[in-house]
């Protein structure tokens, strides 16, 4: 199968560095209006008029250094509070000491405030709190006396800018959380379809050779040995498998990163269109095996009918490997509204309670992977039922419509 690979992005700061990059036209409109109503109380307005035209040009030019962690640099957020700091002290330069005295607001306003959020987006709470410590110390520089306002305005700011910092860094972390459960659930699919493919292939041949060899006897016997720790060794492989390690995002910022890798099937018409289910179960008639199937075509999405035909291949398996050569065994197709049914029954001895279980953590998987764990990824169900002495009967449920299909992912959690 040929493979490509797409990058995805969670990152739930997108929406908060649209929102700063609002506030931040909003606040600069909001302290130039208000200037502009108050322009006759100035004692210097000229010097006022001069840092709203520089405050101006600073929040239209820099719009696109708020857009994301990666544009946000140091650099830019040492200026911007350098901008927002300047025009705070100015004010005592444009205004009267009475208008300071009596609670009037800065030159940059409420706009401050965003050059702190803007610490608190790029770097968490800790950033948030050194920028907010000094717009603090500026506001009550300029005041001159701590004021109550003045006072309640820079707790405000404070505690607000550390809040949103410290859920940043929450929600980062979530991110990467998220992104390794999806890269250990795509690992896990990933095995599980590799274990169906080695089960229905290697396993049966290594396994097949270590008992003729032992029949046979001689230097069979010890190939058949080799044969049998191999098949050991690769049933533990297939079972356990290695979940890789995450790649982070360098910028923690920029959010987790999930590396997709999808499968593109080699022969794409075969995939996408209906097949009739009967014209895979045929082959699998024999003079010891009946199949019962409706006079009309039943017909499934490409995928899932190999793969139902797969599962019903392996549990053909299943019973000459356990009711023997001699045992006969019935399939009967039921091709019904909205799902496909397929049961096979055999006259074997049927399974002894608890002998799945302790097979599946034996590391066999015939029934774990190659008939339920199939059947599972299509969205249907595989049931058992077995009576000692009275045979087995598998019970295997396809729904009609197809299941979206699962995207693999290697993650970055920040990754893959």
């Amino acid at each position: 199968m040929a493979r490509r690979e797409r990058v995805m992005t969670m990152s739930v700061e997108l929406p908060l560095w649209r929102a700063l990059a609002g506030y931040r036209v909003l606040t600069m409109l909001y302290a130039v209006g208000f200037f502009a109503t108050a322009y006759d109380g100035f004692e210097r307005p000229w010097v006022a008029v001069a840092y709203y035209c520089v405050l101006f040009v600073w929040t239209v030019a820099t719009l696109p250094r708020v857009a994301n962690a990666a544009s946000c640099t140091k650099r830019f957020l040492a200026a911007d509070l350098t901008v927002a700091l300047t025009g705070i002290m100015l004010t005592t330069v444009a205004d009267t000491h009475e208008r300071i005295q009596s609670g009037g607001p800065t030159l940059p306003s409420i706009w401050t405030a965003g050059s702190v959020l803007a610490f608190a987006i790029k770097g968490g709470w800790r950033w948030a709190a050194f920028a907010s410590s000094a717009v603090a110390v500026t506001n009550l520089v300029e005041r001159g006396t701590p004021a109550r306002d003045t006072v309640h305005n820079v707790i405000l700011v404070w505690v607000a800018s550390i809040a949103i910092g410290y859920v940043v860094e929450v929600a980062r972390a979530s991110e990467r959380t998220l992104a390794r459960a999806l890269e250990i659930e795509a690992t896990t699919r990933e095995r599980e379809r590799l274990a169906r493919d080695i089960h229905d292939s290697v396993l049966q041949v290594l396994a097949m050779v270590q008992r003729r060899g032992a029949v046979i006897g001689g230097e069979a016997a010890e190939l058949g040995r080799m044969a049998g720790e191999q098949e050991v060794a690769l049933r533990t492989l297939v079972s356990g498998g290695l979940v890789p390690i995450s790649r982070v995002s360098q910028d923690a910022a920029d959010g987790a990163v999930v590396y997709a890798v999808e499968e593109e099937p080699r022969e794409p018409a075969q995939e996408s269109g209906p097949l009739d289910l009967r014209a895979l179960l045929a082959p699998f008639a024999a003079a010891r095996v009946n199949l019962a199937d409706p006079g009309a075509p039943v017909l499934l999405p490409g995928p899932a009918a190999r793969e139902l035909a797969s599962a019903v291949g392996a549990a053909l398996d299943n019973v000459r490997r356990h009711a023997g050569e001699d045992a006969r065994a019935w399939i009967l197709v039921e091709d019904e509204p909205d799902t496909v049914i397929v049961t096979v029954r055999d006259d074997g001895p049927g399974i002894p309670e608890g002998r799945l279980a302790q097979a599946e953590g034996e590391g066999r998987l015939g029934v774990a992977q190659s008939i339920r764990g199939r059947l599972r990824d299509l969205g249907g169900s595989a049931e058992l039922i077995s009576t000692p002495g009275q045979g087995t009967e598998v019970e295997l449920t396809v729904p009609k419509a197809p299941k979206e299909k699962n995207v693999k992912r290697r993650g970055k959690a920040g990754q893959p």
